[in-house]
């Protein structure tokens, strides 16, 4: 069962870094290796903080003056921990106390999971526990024990602990979202790129649409030397019979699609539009997608595209 814990309850009053004015938030990331902690760090990456890896204690406090102070600001600052840093050689909730007395709204995150989950883990990992040799057994059952004993004192000052035993990635990706996402899931970015089918398909794309079957402006003199990009081939290729339909039923498959990405925690999403060449139907086609997404954006409207970028990979090609 999913189980998620509030300890020492500290309300969250707005900080500044002393000397610079500029807010700071720090959440400190750690628990049972094995429990999650390289997830959690993609996942508040995605969210808009700053991630930074087993940084020594006595830094912390500069890195957040650093953060304050640069440009732009970083205003949110996330620090994992694990069981090999120094960090847990000194007393954490002193830690945790001094950036707060400075103002800093500081939140202790903290990972785990059963024993026999995180032997199936480090089983398909085929790693080593980094406290497997520290006990007299030498087991990887020895280390996750002697982890739990060194980390107990963390887990008691962490603000916030999730069990990811039944866990999966994704539904550990939207339970981070609910707590640190600031109440927004973070960003879906969508890419329409163009190309042509003779250069081969873009091997990034997330889906492939093929315009061939639309007239081709190449064996049109007048459109020859024209683009998709421009007015007259654009309004040549769209009114063709067919573009339409085709273009309201491709914008309704890649909204039910990102819909599908950003519930399964994908924030990127790449639309690849071919034709023959990459010069007229693929990019005129292209256009008008990223123009249909990015109205919607612009209205306010409530989809699952934060941002639409249009690419042209063989424009440019003789």
């Amino acid at each position: 069962m999913t189980r998620v814990e509030s300890n020492n309850s500290t309300t969250v009053v707005p900080g500044t870094d002393s000397g610079s004015g500029t807010p700071v938030e720090v959440v400190m990331v750690t628990g049972l290796s094995g429990a999650g902690r390289g997830t959690a760090a993609r996942v508040l990456e995605d969210l808009g903080w700053y991630v930074t890896d087993n940084l020594p204690p006595e830094l912390i406090g500069r890195m957040v003056e650093l953060g304050s102070s640069a440009d732009p600001p970083i205003l949110r600052l996330a620090i994992v921990m694990d069981v090999r840093s120094r960090f847990f050689t000194g007393d954490l909730s002193a830690v945790t106390e001094q950036l707060r007395a400075r103002g800093v709204p500081t939140r202790i995150l903290f990972l785990e999971a059963s024993d026999d989950v995180l032997i199936r883990r480090f089983g398909f990992a085929r790693r080593r526990h980094p406290l497997q040799n520290d006990s007299a057994e030498g087991t990887l059952s020895a280390g996750i024990a002697a982890e739990r004993v060194r980390l107990a004192g963390v887990k008691a000052a962490a603000d916030v602990v999730i069990d990811t035993t039944e866990l999966s990635i994704h539904q550990l990706h939207r339970k981070l979202e609910e707590v640190y996402g600031g109440g927004t899931p973070a960003a879906l970015q969508l890419t329409v790129q163009s190309f042509g089918f003779k250069y081969g398909v873009p091997l990034d794309a997330d889906m492939v649409l093929d315009v061939r079957f639309l007239p081709n402006p190449h064996w049109v003199p007048e459109l020859r030397q024209h683009s998709g990009q421009e007015t007259v081939v654009s309004d040549y290729v769209l009114s063709r019979p067919g573009a339409d339909d085709y273009l309201r039923t491709c914008d309704h498959l890649i909204e039910l699609t990102t819909q599908g990405y950003r519930q399964e925690g994908k924030r990127y999403m790449t639309v690849a539009v071919g034709c023959t060449g990459g010069r007229h139907r693929s990019v005129a086609i292209a256009e008008a997608l990223g123009k249909i997404t990015g109205s919607r954006i612009d209205a306010g409207a409530d989809g699952p595209v934060d941002a639409v970028r249009v690419l042209h990979r063989d424009l440019g090609r003789e």
